[in-house]
């Protein structure tokens, strides 16, 4: 334990090291430029927390009052004696900083009045940061002279301008007033309305900030109902955010950001005021193939012609900037204080990746978890613990071991890392869980297909058709399409999986969509579960060796999954969204033959059983959410309440039989199965109720709480059909809570830390008195760095985190056959994620990860500091492509990848290791206009490595060649 202590400290002190010297060049500078004017003032966030309590003083209404030598401004406070104004004026603006106070209007916002008295052009009172109000009067020639007095009311400025009673008012343009901001869907995205009736006078500055399309409207000001800010979250596919702000007492300022890219952005002059339509992604890339360069802005015209601010820029496609699966809700990933690294079909494209678990290589703290004997499904280690296989799709539970996926459907996958249970329950792995989102219909027609030849006889195809069903586009659809043959580098196995995944979404309403979807999915395969774990020897084997009987080993699955969602916005600016999902999966089929189970003494044959099993599983979840934004006062609310029912049960009929030795040198297959029986028929799952909340709170622009529960009442079984027998039943009922915290010194750091819960069901083991067990606990405490850099092209996450996971089931030392709840298993490590574009067409991912995960109690002493298999102390990865952006040879396009990973344990009691291995990949492609087609090499230089399942070492892939083109229409 002491060697393990020090690592862990070790750790410990690099990750504070390192997020040091991210932070402190940042923090530095703020605190300077913060102490000019407020020399008792800290950006600490604790600090921050104690003072936006008890010491902070609120400012609850503005009032301006004109008196004969000018204007009076009343901050109305209940201590206004307590607000102490610190001058700091330049030029002709009179400004005032007032430390320890907060702006908590009824209305929320900032005050702005324009033109209030002749000699002054403006006067605002805003939040200058998360502790400090500014007081800002702007003279129209000179300063104006200002006198504070102290009054019932609270705070007065009585404002005189110099020299208004002597010199006339110079002409000034008008100031327009905005009234209200309305998003209307079109044909190719959607219309931004600024309601005001002077839009044809507004002149509109564009420009652009990385995926950010920015518009400056001078002479105009926002004037609301709800307040001075308006702000739209994933409006259209492509657009991640619409913001509407005064950016000062003169100007309005909105913000476009793309997902991806810059969005495609055009002006329209109409009677209601300024329209700004902006295509979605399907209409921008379209539109566009080859990259342009911006225009210069040009002034809007009373013409029906549209004006194009801008065109679409190069893309960022490896960098998501949002997720979903982490809160529920759309929300940026530097507003989450966990670590979610998210792999869009961007990368799945361009490594040419065939099974799901292929993308633990670009997830930094994930390991590939080899699956049932070579099925396509995702098995993963995170954080040091399996995840038995469990995944979602599209936030339903997928149960997973006998679930296979295919890869064409995926728009994207996500990995939460820490326990999950707060939005999603019962999860049997405490490192974490994967979301994979599939396509969703476009409003345009996109019709694209792909076609793949490689090693081993691998012949693919796909097929992806998307559009409108009806001219008017309130019925859109999507298919994916499906099939993939193939051998293998391992004797005497194949797979052939066929897949189909139709989609439509309707619209029932202005705000109203509803989305059927439904999988099919049949995968054939021979079932190979490779090698046993209890010998060094099988490294001294050919990777291509099989261990069973090429006539006997075989497994089919179907999968049908069917999927109903209704989304409905409502409320002021749609900030209210509730939603209604139905999920039914269903998977059946048998896998089995022969498997060997152990080599024995003589190091030269394995011991084999055969077995097959008959297997059924079944998902079924119901979920109900209402996610909304709300102020109170200057503190914005995000919430998310919800309510879930679900059913899961998996059923298996299984069969064993004794079968002959094997020499593992010099096979010899033909054996015959005997003495084949019944060995089990049982079935387990249960029923599960679940109420959920959640809240994210902007305390300040820079500092945000994350704090929620979710109540599950669990009941829960494990039955034997063949005696019609209950063998274990429990109810359990959980809270489970998490609660975080992250603060952003300036807009391309975010530091975090959280604490978070999750439980599982015991129904497997059983007690010697048939008591029942007390759910499987688990408990994480994580703190990190989120920093974006290169003009936030490229962002990085670095992480520390701690597990312990309790009541864990281990042997009883009475009497083998049952179990008792005291083992502990802990898991901590480091983690760095980096991503994005470093220059245009220059696109990398690379993650570093040091994990220590062990046994650390078990009733067995000989157990305790064993560690937990498959995971390495070390493992790093990168994948990088280059693409030309111009001249002749444009679109063509270089990639490169290193995999390291270090020596692992390939199951407990810590009896064989398996190697570690750096692996190299490459591709070349090129892409021009509406075609593709490209070149990936797995494992350039021929490595031999091995992966694990937990209880059998799996040889890995050797020197590998996938040739792939693609057309879209």
């Amino acid at each position: 334990m002491k060697g393990g202590l020090m690592s862990e400290i070790r750790s410990v002190a690099l990750a504070l090291a390192v997020i040091s010297s991210l932070v402190q060049p940042a923090h530095a500078g703020t605190q300077t430029a913060e102490l000019s004017s407020q020399k008792s003032h800290s950006t600490r966030a604790a600090q921050l927390l104690v003072q936006s309590s008890d010491n902070v003083n609120k400012v609850t209404g503005v009032k301006i009052n004109f008196t004969d030598k000018g204007i009076e401004i009343i901050l109305e406070s209940a201590n206004a004696e307590a607000l102490k104004p610190v001058n700091n004026n330049q030029g002709n603006s009179y400004i005032a900083d007032i430390p320890n106070a907060v702006l908590a209007l009824p209305e929320g916002g900032n005050f702005t009045q324009n033109n209030p008295a002749p000699g002054i052009v403006s006067i605002s009172v805003t939040q200058a940061n998360s502790n400090s109000l500014r007081v800002t009067v702007i003279g129209e020639g000179s300063l104006p002279n200002t006198e504070l007095f102290d009054s019932d009311q609270g705070l007065i400025f009585a404002v005189t301008p110099i020299g208004s009673a002597t010199k006339p008012q110079q002409p000034t343009q008008a100031v327009a007033q905005v009234t209200g901001v309305k998003l209307n869907p079109t044909n190719n995205g959607l219309e931004i309305i600024l309601t005001t009736p002077d839009g044809e006078k507004l002149p509109v500055l564009p420009k652009t900030e990385g995926n950010t399309y920015i518009i400056e409207i001078n002479s105009a000001q926002l004037r609301l109902p709800s307040g001075g800010t308006f702000r739209q979250e994933k409006p259209i596919a492509g657009v991640s955010e619409i913001t509407v702000t005064n950016s000062d007492a003169n100007t309005i300022r909105m913000a476009v950001i793309g997902v991806d890219s810059i969005p495609k952005v055009e002006l329209f002059d109409s009677d209601q005021g300024l329209i700004f339509g902006v295509a979605s992604a399907a209409s921008s890339t379209q539109a566009q193939t080859q990259p342009q360069t911006p225009t210069e802005p040009t002034q809007p015209s009373a013409s029906d012609e549209p004006i194009e601010l801008t065109v679409t820029g190069e893309k960022d496609e490896y960098r998501v900037q949002d997720s979903s699966t982490a809160t529920k809700i759309d929300v940026p990933l530097r507003d989450i204080p966990a670590s979610v690294q998210v792999i869009p079909k961007e990368i799945i494209q361009d490594r040419q990746v065939v099974k799901l678990n292929e993308l633990a290589d670009n997830v930094s703290g994930v390991r590939r978890q080899e699956t049932y004997g070579g099925l396509s499904s995702q098995g993963y280690f995170i954080r040091g613990f399996e995840t038995g296989f469990e995944t979602l799709r599209n936030g339903f539970k997928d149960f997973g071991f006998i679930s296979p996926r295919d890869v064409s459907s995926i728009e994207r996958v996500e990995f939460l890392k820490g326990p999950a249970s707060i939005l999603y329950g019962s999860i049997s792995s405490p490192g974490g869980v994967v979301n994979t989102i599939t396509k969703q219909p476009l409003l345009d027609p996109f019709y694209q297909i792909n076609g793949t030849i490689g090693s081993d006889d691998f012949y693919r195809t796909s097929i992806d058709l998307t559009g409108p069903l009806l001219e008017n586009r309130s019925a859109l659809y999507r298919l994916n399409l499906a099939y993939e043959n193939a051998d293998s580098f391992r004797d005497f196995v194949n797979n052939e999986s066929t897949y189909v995944g139709p989609i439509i979404t309707v619209k029932a309403g202005e705000n109203t969509d509803i989305t059927f979807g439904y999988e099919y999915q049949k995968y054939d395969y021979t079932f190979d579960r490779g090698f046993p774990n209890n010998s060094r020897v099988v490294f001294d084997l050919p990777i291509s060796r099989f261990l069973g009987e090429p006539n006997l080993n075989r497994g089919e699955f179907t999968s049908n999954n069917f999927t109903y969602l209704l989304e409905s916005k409502f409320g002021y600016n749609n900030n209210w969204k509730f939603r209604q999902g139905f999920n039914v999966l269903n998977v059946s089929g048998s896998a089995g033959g022969v498997q060997a189970n152990s080599i024995n003494e003589d190091g030269l044959t394995a011991s084999r059983e055969y077995r097959v099993s008959n297997d059924e599983s079944n998902n079924i979840s119901f979920q109900n959410e209402i996610s909304g934004k709300f102020n109170t006062g200057s503190i914005r609310h995000n919430i998310l309440v919800g309510l879930e029912l679900s059913n899961y049960s998996f059923q298996y009929d299984y069969y064993q039989g004794n079968i002959a030795d094997l020499d593992i040198f010099n096979p010899v297959y033909g054996a015959q199965a005997e003495s084949v029986e019944r060995a089990f028929f049982e079935e387990y799952g249960g029923n599960n109720i679940a109420l959920y909340f959640q809240n994210l709170v902007e305390i300040t622009p820079n500092l945000k709480l994350l704090a929620g529960g979710r109540f599950d009442w669990n009941d829960s079984f494990y039955r034997d059909l063949q005696t019609r027998t209950t063998t274990n039943e429990t109810s359990d009922s959980k809270f489970s809570p998490r609660v975080g915290i992250v603060y952003q010194p300036t807009d391309s750091t975010s530091m975090y830390g959280s604490w978070t819960n999750s439980f599982n069901p015991q129904i497997f083991g059983r007690s010697i008195n048939e008591e029942a067990f007390k759910p499987e606990t688990a408990e994480q405490f994580e703190v990190g760095i989120k920093q974006e850099f290169i003009d936030k092209r490229l962002s990085a996450t670095l992480a520390y985190f701690d597990i312990t996971k309790n009541n864990v089931l281990t042997t009883d030392p009475t009497d083998s056959d049952f179990q008792i709840q005291t083992g502990e298993q802990k898991s901590s490590g480091v983690e760095l994620d980096v991503v994005g574009e470093i220059l245009p067409g220059w696109k990398i991912i690379g993650t570093y990860t040091y994990t220590n995960a062990f046994v650390s109690e078990d009733n067995d002493p000989t157990l305790v500091n064993n560690r937990l298999a498959g995971v390495p102390y070390n493992s790093a990865s990168l994948w990088t492509t280059y693409q030309l952006q111009k001249g002749n040879l444009q679109g063509l396009g270089l990639g490169f990848g290193l995999v390291y990973v270090g020596q692992r344990e390939s199951g407990i009691p810590n009896n064989v290791k398996i190697p570690s291995y750096l692996r190299t990949d490459a591709s070349v492609f090129y892409k021009r206009d509406n075609w593709r087609v490209g070149v990936n090499i797995k494992n350039l230089f021929d490595t031999k490595y091995y992966e694990s399942q937990g209880f059998y070492i799996v040889p890995a892939a050797p020197f590998t060649v996938l040739g792939t083109v693609s057309f879209e229409f």
